[in-house]
């Protein structure tokens, strides 16, 4: 069905479109080329032929509730008044891998090349609990992030970088309170004050159970660490982000973009209400929620689907919550493009596509963000591709003029009507989670797990039976010319390693002993983990004994496949 169809469109337009259809579209529609697979867009909709003011008319659009102004609800237009006429949105480049030294001389070169902002990975040891000795963490050692053991690698993870100056965002989150202690400790050594610290920590387990893995312990407990790292940063650290609330994973696992706007947005209901129940003040902790959203190829559908989690959000926390504060409103939100887009054949290809995910990530409004590079379907980035991608953002920035517009897609027929339609489809997906009981029901039902599983299926069957062309991969195929590709010295988890056995025998073994005891008291009861935690890490605990502690109370969580 056509979207501009609406009767209700005035009757000048409504005639000159008839004869518009009648007369000239008739005798082209033989012309077109084939039409993809209508998967092109969420919900396997595929778009009309034409947009004009008739398809705003069928939705009832209306300016001021819908589109609204910049800087103040619904926030459709972006959460800054000015956006990126005052400042450009900060420059992330995901890096880490090796020990903390080898992760600090990459964020340093990438520092003097002109990032505005650091993004930690963590390697799978680190992310699940696990210290580098652990017999679960052989060959995965500084693999796919640093390592980080102790608060002495935290340190040395942070050598000479002005932690008052620059904005740090983490990538962790079974164990984010554990590194957000050591960040925390490392910064008042340095000098710097608490209040005075920047940054993220991503801190969403939801998304764990339902699409990355990287979960620790079962979802209830999960939440109470949460919460309790929600209500310390809210008076320990303020400008700190708390929670990264991420759609991103689920997007790599396959799902839509109005999937993951909704699952997105039900994991940061589900956090809100937990930290409410705990008595807190959406007003106030609203303010230190984030977002990370994927930004894929489809450039016009990506511009809408921020756009629509921005004026769902404000929605959604103003007539669930009663949030009147616009700083909680406002939906802020980190963007990276999107790995699973990215080819091994004809590599250098990525750089295209990840520069029309850089500019839909832009156009829709981003603070942060981080472009991939073109090599990492074959390895972690070498310092040349991360460069690269780092000029992808400073071109766009500096170059093509955007950052001169605030929100300059708004009024487009087609946007602001994809816009609509992703709100509506999401809204669908929200008020099924709802009927299954909340998120944590709707993930132990396996029922957003199926959603996406099904999405992927379907991603996949286009592409193997050429309905969605991929160039190079299933499409204009041909030779590709070879790249460097970066390769992890294995000698550096011996090292690593090492390391982590001297500072257990050069510890103060009583006060060691002592900061674990109370960390389990507290578990154990109803104490906020984080001052333990914190109390922890100084004692030079490491990231696997804390963790080790909290799965003796809390045990660990087990997947259960529901088919």
């Amino acid at each position: 069905m056509s979207q501009d169809s609406s009767p209700q469109a005035p009757d000048a337009y409504a005639q000159g479109l008839a004869r518009w259809r009648r007369d000239v579209l008739a005798r082209a529609q033989g012309q077109a080329r084939p039409r993809p697979s209508p998967g092109h867009y969420a919900g396997n909709r595929d778009v009309g032929d034409l947009y004009g003011p008739d398809a705003l008319e069928a939705i009832g659009f209306d300016p001021l509730k819908d589109l609204g102004f910049p800087g103040e609800p619904p926030f459709t237009r972006g959460v800054q008044p000015t956006m990126y006429r005052g400042r450009h949105w900060t420059m992330r480049q995901y890096a880490g891998f090796g020990t903390a030294d080898e992760s600090n001389r990459r964020y340093r070169y990438l520092l003097e090349k002109g990032q505005t902002g650091l993004s930690v990975a963590f390697d799978l040891p680190t992310q699940m609990g696990r210290d580098s000795d652990h017999p679960m963490a052989l060959g995965e050692v500084g693999k796919v992030g640093v390592a980080i053991d102790s608060i002495h690698d935290m340190r040395r993870l942070l050598d000479q970088i002005p932690l008052d100056r620059v904005s740090t965002s983490m990538t962790i989150n079974a164990t984010a309170g554990i590194l957000l202690a050591m960040y925390i400790a490392v910064a008042e050594e340095q000098g710097v004050e608490r209040k005075q610290l920047r940054g993220t920590i991503q801190n969403d387990i939801l998304k764990e159970y339902i699409a990355r893995g990287t979960y620790i312990f079962p979802p209830r407990p999960s939440l109470r660490i949460i919460r309790d790292i929600f209500a310390f940063a809210e008076t320990e650290v303020p400008s700190f982000n708390t929670i990264s609330i991420s759609g991103y994973h689920m997007r790599e696992a396959g799902c839509d973009a109005a999937q993951e706007l909704a699952f997105t947005l039900a994991n940061g209901l589900t956090y809100v209400q937990t930290a409410i129940e705990s008595g807190l003040d959406v007003n106030r902790f609203g303010q230190q929620l984030s977002f990370f959203f994927n930004s894929h190829n489809n450039l016009i559908e990506e511009v809408a689907k921020f756009r629509a989690a921005r004026r769902l959000w404000c929605r959604l926390l103003a007539e669930r919550f009663g949030a009147t504060n616009p700083k909680a409103l406002a939906l802020k939100f980190h963007t990276q493009t999107a790995g699973m887009t990215l080819q091994a054949q004809q590599p250098l290809n990525n750089v295209v596509r990840v520069t029309i995910q850089a500019l839909a990530a832009v156009l829709g409004g981003t603070q942060s963000l981080h472009t991939n590079s073109y090599d990492e379907a074959l390895g972690l980035p070498t310092e040349q591709s991360a460069t690269l991608a780092l000029r992808t953002q400073q071109i766009i920035a500096y170059e093509s003029g955007l950052a001169d517009f605030v929100d300059p897609l708004a009024g487009s027929y087609a946007v602001e009507a994809l816009t609509s339609s992703l709100e509506t489809q999401a809204m669908t997906y929200l008020k099924r989670i709802d009927e299954l009981g909340g998120v944590v029901a709707a993930i132990e039902a396996g029922y957003i797990q199926r959603e996406i599983q099904a999405a992927a299926y379907q991603y996949q069957l286009d592409i193997e039976e050429k309905r969605r062309i991929i160039v190079g991969l299933n499409g204009f195929t041909g030779e590709s010319s070879p790249v460097p590709v970066m390769r992890v010295d294995p000698s550096l988890e011996r090292s690593q390693v090492e390391r982590l056995r001297a500072v257990r025998a050069a510890r103060d073994a009583a006060k060691h002993r002592a900061a674990l005891e109370r960390l389990e008291k507290a578990a154990q009861g109803h104490d906020n983990l984080m001052p333990p935690i914190l109390d922890a890490v100084k004692a030079e605990a490491t990231v696997g004994e804390i963790s080790d502690v909290l799965r003796t109370v809390f045990g660990e969580h087990q997947e259960t496949l529901t088919i």
